[in-house]
């Protein structure tokens, strides 16, 4: 964080100062709200959970060299006492922000906000010194601790913004006015939350009622929903997609034999060729809106390319691959679900598995309300019209709907197979996998599939111990 004494941060947050000596002392630190990753100069918040509070861990911040505690009651250490952590901690993102003078990208979208962000954030950083929203910790918490984290030297700031409701993002830009605001797609993900598409729609479209009139809505032309939110900004509109009216476009898209995207790069400036790292043709769309925000930003399509084909996953569980020794490739997309990314999924799997043995590990897809059942039942269909040599669904109801889906789309009956959890999802793949098999694993984050995808990759770690 930007320099800032204790008396000026609770002037900022409305705060009283507690056990204090010197309020002149500043904070030099990160802002933080878990006790382990303090260090000397930090702030820490503390927050009081379902699980932990964070007041009782006051002493242990200071001796570890945090300079204060922002906190709803004294705690006896150095503290400023406010009335809500959470709004004090908006209140100091807030105020950082204006002082920093760095130029603001936010962006949301149903799908694909974590792995565009990553993009766009290692893009950015070759231009100038980039902060971004680590992992997806995108809500009223983790966003002004991601603002926190920008120091003087900071020129891009990008934010991840999740919303589960009307007015969410409104709250979120209030905190951190963007200069450009990226909406990447309106999907299914939370629509069982929010009622419907066009109320996700409503929401996502708040990131650019926001934005400035010198400033830049980024939007994707081939989703109509988005494309419409056009009509809901002052900013200039930039359109990125496969369309021919979009600004920044690909041409020529196609899939290695390795399943990573190539294609050519259009730009208003220019155009040049680009081949991803990472896995996956819908990839293709997520690089085309950071090349948009990048182009925004004064960059070449030179520069952009070059920088999105060195690109690679900064966050875990997403589409990482990892070969073992035995040449089975396990594809770990466990971090989270919906109908969108698991077709994406699907169909990345389906290209690596060009001649091999393919097995789709899936697992329930959360937060979809009434439509839950047709989604599951489109998703095990669109496994087998993919081709996928099995599926293995994993859990409870939503699991059986995955495997009626295959059963019904072809005749799937040894092809498919519903296991009760990810310990015999385990069991099952650990008997019958082969050498270059691949396997993807994904499901809702509330699911835990990650420890299937972790516990094949140990498996083959200790039988190479074994062999040696």
């Amino acid at each position: 964080m930007i320099a800032l004494s204790l008396a000026e941060i609770a002037e900022v947050v409305g705060g009283q100062t507690y056990d204090i000596p010197d309020p002149s002392v500043q904070v030099t630190g990160p802002v933080v709200r878990d006790s382990r990753e303090v260090r000397p100069g930090s702030l820490f918040a503390a927050f009081a959970g379902e699980r932990a509070d964070g007041h009782d861990y006051a002493q242990d911040v200071v001796r570890a060299g945090a300079v204060a505690v922002l906190a709803s009651r004294p705690v006896g250490v150095p503290a400023i006492v406010v009335e809500d952590v959470q709004t004090a901690l908006g209140a100091l993102a807030r105020h950082v922000v204006q002082r920093l003078g760095a130029t603001l990208v936010a962006l949301t979208g149903s799908a694909g906000k974590t792995s565009t962000k990553d993009l766009i954030a290692q893009v950015l950083r070759r231009k100038a010194p980039t902060v971004f929203t680590p992992g997806s910790l995108n809500n009223e918490i983790g966003l002004p601790l991601t603002a926190l984290s920008a120091t003087e030297e900071t020129r891009f700031l990008v934010l991840e913004m999740g919303a589960r409701g009307i007015g969410h993002i409104r709250y979120l830009t209030g905190l951190t006015p963007p200069r450009i605001g990226l909406v990447l797609n309106v999907g299914s993900a939370h629509i069982g939350e929010f009622g419907g598409r066009e109320q996700i729609a409503q929401a996502k479209g708040e990131l650019v009622e926001a934005l400035p009139e010198d400033g830049a809505a980024v939007l994707n032309a081939d989703d109509p929903l988005v494309r419409a939110m056009a009509a809901r900004t002052k900013a200039k509109v930039v359109l990125f997609g496969e369309s021919a009216e979009a600004d920044v476009r690909a041409e020529n898209v196609r899939l290695t034999d390795s399943g990573q995207p190539s294609f050519r790069l259009h730009t208003p400036s220019g155009a040049a060729d680009v081949t991803m790292r990472l896995y996956g043709e819908h990839h293709v769309s997520n690089a085309l809106a950071a090349a948009a925000v990048a182009h925004e930003l004064g960059m070449s399509a030179e520069e952009i390319a070059t920088a999105l084909s060195e690109a690679g996953s900064l966050s875990r569980w997403r589409m990482e691959v990892t070969e073992r020794p035995d040449g089975v490739t396990i594809v770990n997309d466990a971090y989270n679900a919906n109908p969108e990314s698991m077709r994406a999924a699907l169909r990345a799997l389906a290209a690596m598995g060009r001649g091999r043995r393919t097995w789709a590990v899936l697992g329930k897809m959360a937060e979809l309300g009434d439509e839950a059942l047709a989604e599951h039942d489109a998703v095990g269909r669109l496994a087998v019209r993919l081709n996928v040599s099995k599926l293995v669904a994993v859990g409870g109801i939503e699991a059986s709907w995955l495997q009626l889906g295959a059963y019904n789309e072809g005749s799937w009956g040894e092809e498919s197979v519903h296991v009760s959890d990810a310990q015999a999802a385990v069991d099952l793949l650990r008997s019958e996998l082969r050498p270059g098999d691949v396997v993807l694993v994904k499901a809702s984050r509330s699911v835990g599939l990650e420890s299937v995808a972790q516990a094949l990759l140990e498996t083959a770690a200790e039988g190479e111990v074994a062999a040696r």
